[in-house]
């Protein structure tokens, strides 16, 4: 642990530096969004979270506020929204931290023990009724938020997977935009199912986090990721392990290339 980030001392408005005087800060280096995410702990008091990002149309910190007290509210485990706040250069949200660790870090576990665990909590999570969820993930709306970003100059081309390295956004937009599926099976997905985005504690899921592109969408979109997560940190062998704890499902090909190729825009 640390001190407060220096570059954060001017920045951090004037309520929140006074309510997380004396943490130490530890600034969480796993993820790719936008955001600083810090982890802050103090002698007698719990730990909390500090995310924050510039003010921005295409940020995502409002839209994680609405998700996570949405999640709640369905009775699903995810972070508590202590405060969130904005400013005219910077949003800042502050949260509780879940028990337990994300699904890569979880040592403690085996990985055939948290690729279930990611698999449980999927089918919980696409279970809930989608006539509930205010938040519209369908193609139409998914594809314009990835020309928004492509065209505002966001999406980071030095970080597409190996296959797609070396060609421009621009490309791999007219890609997707061939490749649309016609036909979406809907359910309530969390948008970024990668391994870091689920807790476990004690051989239990703790909750789910990171939760800004949760939303209405086909369930490849969230299958297709945890995949690719699975593959990435684990090796192959346990990606068919995943699909058989989801069940009843069979992954298409081509949507689950889809989906990959969709998420570099994001």
């Amino acid at each position: 642990m640390a001190s407060k980030p220096q570059f954060m001392e001017t920045l951090i408005p004037t309520r929140l530096r006074d309510a997380l005087a004396g943490y130490e800060w530890r600034q969480d280096a796993l993820g790719h969004s936008s955001a600083h995410v810090f982890r802050l702990e103090s002698d007698g008091r719990a730990p909390v979270y500090l995310k924050t990002e510039l003010a921005d149309p295409l940020g995502e910190l409002a839209g994680e506020v609405a998700r996570l007290r949405w999640l709640a509210s369905q009775g699903l485990a995810c972070p508590d929204v202590i405060t969130h706040e904005k400013d005219g250069e910077r949003e800042w949200l502050l949260m509780s931290a879940l028990p337990g660790s994300d699904l890569v870090s979880a040592e403690r576990l085996q990985p055939l023990e948290r690729v279930r665990l990611l698999a449980d909590a999927l089918r919980r999570l696409h279970s809930v009724d989608i006539a509930g969820c205010p938040f519209d993930h369908r193609l139409g709306n998914r594809i314009a938020e990835a020309r928004a970003r492509m065209l505002a100059g966001r999406v980071d081309e030095d970080d597409f997977d190996d296959a797609r390295l070396g060609r421009s956004a621009e490309d791999l937009f007219r890609e997707l935009e061939a490749k649309r599926p016609s036909a979406e099976d809907f359910v309530v997905t969390h948008g970024d199912a990668c391994l870091p985005n689920f807790m476990a504690d004690g051989g239990r899921f703790s909750g789910y986090i990171d939760c800004g592109r949760l939303g209405i969408a086909d369930r490849h979109q969230d299958i297709a990721l945890a995949c690719g997560s699975i593959e990435y940190n684990f090796g192959k062998g346990l990606v068919f392990e995943f699909l058989k704890a989801y069940g009843n499902f069979e992954p298409q090909p081509e949507k689950m290339a889809f989906y990959r190729l969709l998420d570099e825009f994001f």
